[in-house]
């Protein structure tokens, strides 16, 4: 699963923070594989912005599900800096740490230009920092490298390439790394970017074959009405974000209240058309339609929803439904 730390009305970042770790526990419980948060800035609402320290305390709260960024928003890093987080995670938690990379800052150009180390915000070093990141963390013989990581040289975490676009997986392919897509909030270009990546994919030290994961919008609740109305917090949020009214999370009432324009219903309607919303059967089918259209090694869910309650209880469900069975299960 993907969680943002969402912070919602009538909470804080410092809560959401401590909800996210309280849910850590409960999908690790639930045999969920994975969790990865993912670094956003300037938002109101996300509170993981810093996510080699909330991983941190994600991963000393759990004991078996890997725990990982998803991701980190490396233009707006030096590679060696993230070499050194990632790599102190992994000599932590050998074994358990996802180093996801993505392309974008995250956020506004006003706030990228802050977080940047160049204000050239055209300047894309990104294939080259990613591979001087990977080579801080191989294993290595010899005289130490310099500059080096420490810790670094043999602390490699599980590294993907995270992306919306077919850059990104062409460039996963042509690095020979593991590639995850945003379905959630770019579902246009699914199946080509799968494409582009398959095609393009050459074994490389790290791994032999490609590798695919997608992540998709989910919220279950027993019933379709129950689910469609809790859906209206990411509804309206969407709406704030495309509109530049940022904000904390709405709660389904405010979003039933609010007076959407006909305007504003479409633009809702075509952002969550992919979504999966509904009772856990309708949910279940529409992941099992979704992994048979894509063959994606990896289904990763991104639940957003007001209360704590409600996210846990849309996990559960889809857990059950899926058949995971236990720490780390499968289907």
């Amino acid at each position: 699963m993907l969680d943002l730390a969402t912070v919602a009305t009538g909470s804080t970042p410092a809560r959401a923070l401590a909800q996210t770790i309280e849910l850590s526990t409960a999908v690790e419980s639930l045999g969920y594989s994975r969790l990865w948060v993912a670094e956003h800035h300037g938002m109101p609402a996300v509170a993981s912005s810093a996510p080699a320290v909330l991983i941190a305390h994600l991963a000393q709260a759990t004991t078996t599900i890997r725990i990982g960024s998803g991701g980190v928003m490396l233009p707006n890093h030096s590679p060696l800096i993230v070499a050194e987080q990632f790599g102190t995670l992994e000599a932590l938690h050998p074994g358990r740490i996802d180093l996801g990379l993505g392309r974008a800052p995250g956020t506004d150009q006003v706030t990228a230009r802050a977080l940047r180390r160049s204000l050239d915000l055209n300047d894309d070093s990104f294939p080259d920092d990613v591979v001087e990141l990977i080579r801080y963390l191989l294993p290595s013989e010899g005289p130490p490298r310099h500059p080096m990581a420490t810790p670094g040289s043999g602390y490699l975490p599980e590294v993907w390439l995270l992306g919306s676009s077919l850059y990104s997986a062409q460039l996963a392919g042509m690095l020979g790394l593991p590639f995850s897509f945003a379905y959630h909030f770019a579902p246009k270009l699914l199946d080509a970017a799968l494409d582009a990546y398959r095609s393009n994919f050459r074994p490389s030290i790290l791994h032999d074959d490609p590798r695919t994961m997608v992540a998709v919008s989910v919220l279950c609740a027993p019933s379709k009405d129950e689910a469609r109305w809790l859906a209206g917090s990411s509804a309206l949020s969407i709406l704030q974000l495309r509109s530049g009214r940022l904000g904390l999370l709405p709660s389904p009432e405010e979003a039933e209240a609010y007076p959407f324009t006909a305007a504003e219903m479409a633009i809702v309607e075509e952002a969550t058309a992919t979504h999966l919303i509904g009772e856990p059967e309708a949910v279940r089918d529409g992941l099992l339609q979704l992994h048979q259209r894509t063959n994606a090694d990896e289904i990763m869910l991104s639940t957003r929803a007001h209360s704590y309650e409600t996210r846990l209880r849309s996990l559960s469900l889809v857990a059950q439904a899926w058949g995971l069975r236990g720490p780390a299960g499968s289907a």
